[in-house]
């Protein structure tokens, strides 16, 4: 269990760093479709990940439908990245909504918590994958042309996949 709680803590704070997930979905078709969506309050990660909508948005017939989904984070500048699948539900919950909601979430909801078409998108991690490499494009540098010289694969930084 300790594992676990450990898994979820360094998901969080990686995650609580990169502010914008590409989500991305099924189409009826198959066809898969991303789309950047704004985490919310990613510093309280705990193995599930919140997301404002609109209750008539094709991402929501999308989860309706299939609701395995897949959000990639990706922050060139420290060279973290992050890879989380799970399942989504489309939750109508005002208090849930009131404790997520910041001011800045007025540019797409003007009519803010009393929109009638706010949904939130939840999505209940089931694994992950990341990368947190080191931040300095020299240690970088210098790994990589090691790894050249030595004909070792280059291995920059933190790799793991986990299961929650």
């Amino acid at each position: 269990m300790a594992d676990h709680a450990e898994d979820v803590k360094t998901l969080g704070k990686l995650i609580a760093g990169i502010k914008t997930a590409m989500l991305t979905t099924a189409e009826p078709d198959g066809t898969l479709r991303s789309r950047p969506m704004a985490t919310q309050k990613a510093e309280d990660f705990d193995g599930t990940l919140w997301f404002f909508t609109r209750d008539e948005s094709p991402k929501v017939e999308e989860v309706k439908k299939d609701a395995q989904v897949n959000l990639a984070y990706s922050d060139t500048t420290h060279q973290t990245y992050v890879s989380v699948s799970g399942r989504a539900s489309v939750v109508r919950d005002e208090a849930k909504a009131k404790e997520l909601w910041t001011p800045a979430m007025k540019a797409w909801f003007p009519k803010g918590l009393d929109a009638p078409d706010l949904v939130l998108l939840k999505v209940e991690v089931e694994k992950a994958e990341y990368w947190d490499t080191a931040p300095s494009a020299v240690v970088h540098l210098v790994g990589f042309v090691k790894a050249t010289l030595t004909g070792k694969p280059y291995h920059p930084g933190d790799h793991a996949k986990v299961e929650l």
